[in-house]
């Protein structure tokens, strides 16, 4: 099986986050820290957060189903010479939350350019199975039911924005409870031009307030909506919204951003925001062959 890892410098991946790492402790002692305890014990880890972040990143681009069979496996006896300071499994796993705010940092520096054309979607992350949904204690408070499509499912909901090159745009993750259109203005700050989604999308107010700044909202009609007058382009690049559920899919098959062994919130936001740059890694990722300047002027058509 071909991984992101095998078609991608692991050198290169470190050297991009050690640069950011860098540059983000620096700002971050700039900030007014916390005062410390009287007697406080400040220590340090003997690898670098940078490290912890490149490891945690490669995993998701290996092939591996568990962490753990990668990095004792993997890491521990091919990667020594790479990474000469490297710690025991358990106390790597104790050391992966502390990356969490520059992971998350670094993960927006990854995102795409705006070209116009813009897809939003949202796909369940179950965090157990729903027959253990009310046994289930790491994610309490955090999590909820939600349905769609599919079925019922118990746990969250990320909500993607991407671009016609599949580049991440803009990314939020919520309780499977709260309705799509919720996080969409939120999302969509930034962004001009045209918003594709589905049908869980249409609200009218929503709608306004999108174009009122320069971001039209296009979605199908339902059946019992009346059918309206869209330019021909859009109707096609409609049909082309199956590129974000083809990017849902592989982050759930390849990134493996959904699996029900969390133990710890923190290692879930860990797991879900190293998947999401591992995307960002990816060559070849699924896109539309087009540009915003280049597309020919259609006539309206009945949608």
């Amino acid at each position: 099986m071909e991984t992101i890892v095998s078609r991608l410098e692991i050198t290169q991946v470190f050297c991009e986050v050690d640069d950011f790492c860098q540059q983000f402790e620096r700002l971050w002692q700039q900030q007014p820290q916390l005062p410390s305890i009287q007697g406080e014990r400040l220590s340090r880890s003997r690898m670098h957060m940078s490290e912890v972040i490149t490891i945690v990143i490669a995993f998701h681009g290996s092939g591996y189903r568990t962490f753990k069979d990668f990095y004792t496996k993997q890491v521990l006896p091919g990667w020594r010479q790479a990474f000469p300071k490297l710690v025991s499994y358990t106390r790597f796993v104790e050391l992966m939350p502390w990356c969490v705010m520059t992971l998350c940092c670094y993960l927006y520096t990854r995102t795409g350019e705006i070209t116009g054309i813009n897809f939003i979607d949202s796909t369940p992350i179950q965090v157990c199975h729903c027959c253990r949904a009310r046994a289930h204690k790491v994610f309490v408070g955090y999590v909820g039911w939600g349905k769609n499509s599919v079925g019922w499912h118990y746990g969250f909901k990320l909500h993607l924005v991407i671009n016609d090159k599949g580049e991440l745009l803009a990314f939020k993750l919520t309780a499977a409870n709260v309705d799509d259109r919720q996080p969409v203005p939120d999302l969509t700050k930034d962004l001009i031009g045209k918003l594709f989604g589905d049908k869980g999308y249409i609200s009218q107010p929503l709608f306004e307030q999108l174009f009122a700044r320069g971001l039209q909202l296009i979605t199908r009609c339902k059946r019992k909506m009346k059918s309206r007058l869209i330019p021909l382009i859009d109707k096609i690049l409609l049909r082309k919204r199956a590129v974000i559920e083809s990017i849902n899919d592989q982050l759930k098959n390849i990134c493996q951003i959904e699996h029900s062994r969390h133990r710890s919130i923190f290692n879930f936001l860990v797991n879900l925001l190293a998947g999401l740059v591992a995307y960002t890694y990816q060559e070849k990722k699924p896109s539309l062959d087009i540009h915003p300047h280049g597309l020919p002027a259609l006539p309206p058509t009945i949608f």
